[in-house]
């Protein structure tokens, strides 16, 4: 297998963070002798949560075996998901903002049709559901568990608790048509075609704060091997809070 040099667009403030965290893991479990030290399994797991490297690729690439890229990527994200924030810890930073962002996105997943909880009717392919909160200026606030993609947004929602948290932190919250029925707390537009004037000058208000929310998506998906998870789903959870956790480090 040929192997060449690569980069990751990611700043060296990412990866020392993410070194400091291995070191105090392998201090925590007294592990005396490894072969990566911890800034070269730091970069390791940066390429493959970054860049979307295999497993293979990245084996060939430092000279290790794949069940060893294996075991330490794993061992990464469950250390970076026991970092990530909770909906209640993230809601004291989410009542400091004017106003939140809510929307739904769907994590492509590698299943057969048969995988029916899985297969999302509206993106016409099999995915998990997970939930973005975004401030005002679409910088990503947190992101839930995920779900299977059939779920419906306004369901994931309410199943995360997400609507109870904004009503009772009394945040207004602006979010698409797949919330309706949301409740007072989430702002929605006006659905139908024959729309009076007012409504539609709503709507294009509307509209205008709510497009600030995608770039929330554009940084999960910036994360290439979110585009194609060909992972267990159990770990799609974990995986997507080691990104959260690896974006608010790199801010």
């Amino acid at each position: 297998m040929l192997v060449y040099p690569s980069s990751i667009d990611l700043s060296t403030r990412t990866l020392r963070f993410l070194a400091g965290q291995l070191t105090a893991r392998r201090q925590g479990i007294g592990t005396r002798w490894r072969r990566l030290p911890v800034a070269r399994q730091a970069l390791l797991v940066l390429a493959h949560l970054r860049c979307g490297d295999t497993y293979a690729q990245l084996a060939a690439g430092f000279g290790i075996g794949i069940a060893t890229v294996y075991r330490y990527i794993r061992e990464v994200i469950e250390v970076l998901a026991a970092l990530a924030p909770t909906l209640t810890e993230a809601m004291k930073t989410i009542r400091t903002k004017a106003f939140v962002i809510l929307d739904g996105t769907l994590l492509p997943i590698d299943r057969i049709a048969a995988d029916t909880p899985y297969y999302s009717g509206k993106h016409k392919r099999h995915g998990m559901n997970v939930q973005v909160l975004t401030d005002p200026f679409g910088r990503l606030l947190w992101a839930s568990p995920a779900l299977p993609g059939s779920t419906h947004d306004l369901t994931a929602a309410r199943q995360h608790g997400i609507i109870d948290a904004l009503a009772a932190a009394g945040l207004t919250c602006w979010a698409d048509k797949a919330y309706q029925g949301a409740g007072r707390p989430v702002r929605v537009p006006f659905r139908g075609r024959h729309l009076k004037r007012w409504k539609r000058r709503h709507n294009t208000t509307h509209a205008k704060i709510r497009c600030v929310g995608e770039q929330a998506m554009a940084t999960l998906k910036g994360w290439r091997l979110l585009r194609k998870l060909r992972c267990s789903t159990n770990r799609i959870t974990n995986i997507v809070k080691a990104v959260l956790v690896l974006h608010h480090a790199s801010a």
